[in-house]
Order: C-alpha cells, then structure tokens, then sequence
C-alpha cells in the first residue's frame, strides 16, 4: 500500500442543517464524530456566554479613548496613482450604487438597509447575533452577500477619493454610512455579528479609512460633531476587538477565519492604541498570525485549505499585517516572510503565461481590500507585484508584468523605483515545479512562451483537518494549459448555501479531470463544508528531464466500496512529440462502472471523431484520444442540468455552461485505461 499522508483533527464549520428529523439527526451525529474532546467544552461554554449577551447579562463597557497616543500609518495616497477612476467610483457610492459579487452597480442606497440580504430582499432580524442562524436562508436570505457591504470596503473607496481630492462630499459619505451602521447594528445585535471574521475584516477597512482621513488629528474631528462622531467610532472599534476575542475561530476548519480575527486585532491595536490593553491585543494577535502562518501553510508554500481562492485572501491578511506591524516597529520573525514568499513562489508557479490560475478548491471571491480601481486589475498578478518589491523576487516581477495601484497604495512612495530597479535579464521560470506538502506537480516545456505546456497533476490532501470544509474531491485531477490558454479547467466553485445540489456538483468528482467509480465521489460527503471519508492522496513518482516529465500518484477514495477499488494515474509528458499521455489504472477483483471527465475552457470548442476529439481555441487544436474498451461511450455535455455536467464558476454564484467530456464504460477487474493529448 502506498505511504499515508499525514491526517490532522479538526472540528467543523457551521453549515446548513438537513430538513427532516433523521436526516437532521444524521448531520448532528456526524459534527460530533468530527470535533476533538477539547471542542465540546468549549463550544458549550461559547453558547452560554452568547444566551447571557443576548440577555444582557454580560454588557460591554468602553473606556475612554486616551487620543494623545500615535500610530504610524501603514497605508497613504501614493501621487502617482490617477485620480480618476476612484473619483467615479466613489461617486457611484455617494450615490448609493455598489458592486455586490454578481449584482453589479446595483443601488442599495446611502446609506444601504445594513440589515437586509441585496440578493434576496430578506430583511434579518435585529436580535442576538450569536443566536442567528445566519444558515438559514429564509432568516437572512443569502448571508454571503448581506455581510459583503457590511465588510465596508467601498468606504475605502470614498477615503482614497477625499485623501486625493479633499472633498467634503466624500468624507460626509463615509460619516453618514458609519453612523447609520452603528444605529442599525448595535454589537452584538444583527447578523453583521454572526461570525467574528466579519468584524476583523471591517476593522481593517477601518483602518485605511481612518488614516486616509488623517487620524486622529484630522481637521474632520476638529467640530462638535466631527469629535462626537470620532468618540461613537472609536467606541465602536473598541467593541469590534472585545466581540472578536470574545469569539476567535480557535476550533474551525476553515482556519483561514482565525488569521482573519487575528489580524484585525492586531491591525486595530496598532492603529488605535488608544486604550491600556491595546499593547496586550497587539501581543497576542501576533501570537496567533507567527503560528497560523506556518501551521496554516505547508513549507513549500501551499495552503493546507488546499483552496487556491483561499491562499490569496489569507496572503492579503498576512501582507497587511506585516506591513502594519513594520510601520509601527513591530516585526514578525524570519520564518514568517520566508513562509509568505513561499506562498508568492507557490502562485507564481502555477500561474499559466496568459495570467490564468487554476481555480483548485473553494472560492468565495473573498478580498480584504479593495484598494484599486484599474480596469484590468488582477489580484493574483497583484500579490506577485507586492511580493516583487517586498521579497526582491525578480521572477515574481516577471509574472506580475508591471506594477499595480493596489501595491502602490500598501507600499508607498518607493514602490515603483524599487519594481524598476529589479533585473529580469536572467530569471528562469517556474522556479520551483514539485509541491509535494500540497501535493501539485507541474509539468511543462517552453515556459512562458506562445509554445507553452503547463499541466498541473493534483495528489494532495482533500482539504484542511478533521473536515476539510474547503477541499473539493478532486484527487488525481489536473489542468491545462498550452501557449498561456485554459483548455482543460477546474470548474470552479458557484455557491456555498441555499444551492445544494450546485454545492455539491462544483465540490465533486465529476467537476474535475479526474476518474470516478460507480457515480460516487471519491470522498464521502456529509454536508456542504464537510467531508465524512476522505480519500487519501499521494505521489509514488515524479521526475522531470529535457525529454519528459512523469508524474504518478494514487489514491484510496473508493478502498470504501465493497469491492475496493484502488486508483493509480500516471502521466507523462514527450516534450519532442508535444504529446501527454495518461494512464489510469483500476485495481479491483469485480467489474464497475467507470468514468473519465475532461471539462474545458468555455471558449473551446470539441468536435467528435472516431477515437476521441478534436479541441479547439482560435487557431489552436488539440487531439484529445481516448482508451479502447468495449461498450465505451464517449459524449460532449454543456450545461446539462439533470444531473449537472458541463459548467464552469469564473465567479462566486455565478456559473455558465461549458463543454464537458464524459467517457464511460465497464471494466472489470485490472484494467488499465491510455488517453493521449497531442498538443
């Protein structure tokens, strides 16, 4: 038997409970099966404290604020950034039009219903936040896109908009929308107080607004009412800390929530040392973002969420915090910046020549700042050029191609002279193709070039811990990419409630370039962020030469059936012939049904032929054969419904048909089943 990976304990995350009294009492048995002994204390002792609060037995006192203490600013209006486009988006939100995922410029007004779900027009109720069900729908509508205006990034927008034009109109927006949230969701009230991640990321919005308004100091404070207004914020921020540490993410899979919570204390503590204990939140925020960071990311630079979408947003955390904290003199070890260049490396690897990053895993399109309002801004490109300038990394400036708004807003005036000085004259990418932590493997010839191969092989854990509540049960599976174009994709993620059968096509097996057993996924699901049994994945070989690459993995997803059915794939590439070959062997003693799915970019086209089919995009063609076995069906779906085959999710909730490959047929016992790609 192949060596085992290595499997971390977790608890769950919160999702949407069953209808139906057995189903409900399946879904509960199987989050008790999942927490560790040290978590049902303390998840027990989590729902008094919350029944006292909405009680009023455990009220929050604020001290008074003591002003006089100074903060370094992390963030500042950089001259060489165009006025013009935040002046019109910031506009739009004086306006009361906002983006909201896929409700674009939609008016919400000024100051939005805080309270009420865009999406669906469900207002939530006002009581205590920690009693909400925030999964259940037809209490708060979609929660995904109530809480995104709550996050209070567009007031960043209307911040950067004052900082370059002075203008009143926008900082009497900002004071506007930030009291009419404080009136309509008082702490710990309302379902923008739900989960403590919420609060984090608001704070750090918070953070570049208050200094691009100019702190404390600011003339905007300087009336009876600018100093009444800072007074009720602070008041506000203090809270916003007290409720975070009150309810930090200490037992959850999608430990990306702690790095959250952690680095919104630690980003307000610096920013309003305004209290005795802002030194001690500072402390042990650090304390917390040092760990996480290296336990949260493997070595070679992987997120343990195994979530592309995921390692960016947790990268923006961890960027922001250390920026703040050398702002402020305060830094974060040697290994810490090692482990977040490593996380840069890891991006850069597997971004194609075109820009394209492979949608591995869950996305919710989660961001913690929206600092530029460029029309082609790309955040992966984005995290590359920050990662140029602070780790001094020449190829990460080769892949970011030039220097973005949002890196010139963190990094400040020095920014684009220390982007230029880097040399690129003898920079070889990838630098690194094996991620054996998280488990890819790239192969590939003539790198960022119009020739280009870059396949990406998954043998990686399913997810993170006990639940792996962001992993997609996609072992084995892979991407293509050839002259910087997709042609065969991660299908992406769609939704995370209110969607089940989406939720659990986008998360499945037959979502992805990989093979399936008698229509089952390759893990056993037991709710939308949960997994029961997980398939364990690896790698037995992996070597690249001037003439090939291999690659081969397995895994024991399907050791489960009663007949046990062991999967092992193995791909080489004939970098001469610009040919791939894919072996994919079934050991087993009965006969099953099998599956191979191959799901492309919806820009390409697949046009049938006797072994298989001719793909397709502009110019370019592909030949894509299939394995020879009897009875063998092989069938074009796009957009199918019942059941879902032939979809792609660029974007979170939204999805789009396109051309999908199913091959299927019996196989009994030993088989071993050849496709080839000729690119």
């Amino acid at each position: 038997m192949p060596e085992e990976c290595v499997a971390i304990e977790t608890p769950p995350v919160r999702e949407a409970v069953p209808a139906g009294p057995m189903k409900q009492l399946r879904w509960r048995l199987n989050r008790l099966r999942c927490m560790s002994p040290a978590e049902i204390p303390h998840r027990v002792l989590r729902s008094l404290v919350s029944r006292a609060e909405s009680l009023g037995l455990r009220a929050h006192r604020t001290p008074l604020p003591d002003v006089r203490s100074s903060s370094r600013p992390w963030i500042q209006w950089m001259p060489r950034v165009d006025p013009a486009r935040y002046l019109e988006a910031a506009d739009r939100i004086c306006a009361g039009r906002l983006d909201v995922f896929t409700l674009r410029n939609v008016d919400l007004g000024s100051p939005p219903r805080w309270n009420r779900d865009p999406k669906t027009g469900v207002e939530a109720p006002l009581q205590a936040g920690k009693l909400i069900d925030y999964r259940d729908s037809r209490l708060v509508g979609d929660i995904k896109y109530l809480w995104e205006p709550n996050r209070h990034q567009h007031l960043v927008t209307l911040a950067q908009a004052y900082a370059m034009s002075s203008g009143l109109r926008y900082f009497n927006t900002i004071r506007s929308h930030l009291e009419s949230w404080f009136e309509s969701c008082p702490c710990p009230r309302g379902p923008n107080w739900t989960s403590a991640l919420e609060p984090a990321i608001r704070l750090i919005n918070w953070s570049v607004v208050w200094q691009l308004l100019g702190g404390a100091q600011s003339p905007l404070f300087e009336s009876d009412a600018g100093l009444r207004f800072r007074a009720r914020w602070l008041e506000s921020v203090h809270q916003h800390v007290s409720f975070i540490r009150g309810y930090l993410s200490l037992y959850s899979s999608a430990n990306n929530h702690l790095v959250g919570e952690a680095a919104g204390i630690f980003i307000a503590a610096l920013t309003w040392p305004f209290w005795p204990e802002a030194d001690r939140w500072r402390d042990q925020a650090a304390a917390i973002l040092q760990r996480e960071a290296l336990t949260q990311n493997g070595a070679d630079g992987v997120n343990r969420e195994q979530a592309v979408s995921y390692q960016q947003f947790e990268l923006e955390l961890l960027t922001c915090a250390l920026l703040a904290g050398r702002a402020n003199g305060h830094r974060f070890s040697a290994a810490f910046e090692t482990r977040l260049e490593a996380m840069i490396q890891y991006l850069a690897s597997i971004m194609d020549g075109g820009g394209h990053v492979p949608m591995f895993g869950d996305s919710d399109d989660a961001v913690v700042l929206n600092l530029s309002q460029q029309p082609d801004f790309c955040r992966f490109r984005s995290i590359l050029a920050t990662g140029a300038v602070l780790f001094r990394r020449a190829d990460f400036k080769v892949k970011a191609h030039k220097l973005d708004d949002r890196t010139r807003w963190l990094l400040g005036r020095g920014a684009d002279v220390a982007f230029d000085l880097l040399s690129t004259a003898h920079v070889q990418l990838p630098a690194r193709r094996a991620f054996p932590n998280g488990g890819y493997y790239i192969l590939g010839c003539d790198f960022e070039t119009d020739a280009e191969i870059r396949l990406i092989a998954d043998a990686g854990p399913l997810g993170y811990q006990a639940i792996a509540a962001h992993g997609h049960a996609d072992a084995l599976s892979f991407t293509l990419s050839v002259g910087g174009t997709e042609i065969f994709v991660d299908t992406g993620t769609y939704a995370y409630h209110g969607q089940s059968e989406w939720r659990q096509y986008f998360r499945g097996t037959s979502a992805h370039n990989t093979l399936r057993i008698d229509g089952l996924d390759q893990s056993e699901s037991g709710g939308a962020f949960m997994w029961l049994r997980k398939a364990r994945a690896g790698c037995r070989e992996w070597s690249s030469s001037a003439a090939l690459d291999v690659f081969e993995g397995w895994h024991d997803g399907y050791l489960r059936l009663r007949d046990p059915v062991l999967h092992r794939r193995r791909i080489v590439l004939d970098k001469a012939l610009r040919r791939i070959t894919i072996e994919d062997r079934v050991e087993m003693s009965g006969t099953h049904e099998v599956e191979l799915f191959f799901h492309l970019n919806e820009t390409c086209r697949a046009v049938a032929l006797p072994d298989g089919f001719v793909i397709t995009h502009g110019p370019r063609a592909l030949h894509l054969k299939l394995p020879e076995a009897t009875g063998a069906v092989a069938e074009i779906h796009c957009g199918s419904v019942k059941p879902p085959l032939g979809w792609i999710s660029r974007r979170f909730g939204d999805k789009c048909p396109t051309p999908a490959i199913a091959w299927r047929a019996s196989v009994a016992r030993h088989a071993l089943l050849r496709t080839e790609i000729t690119c």
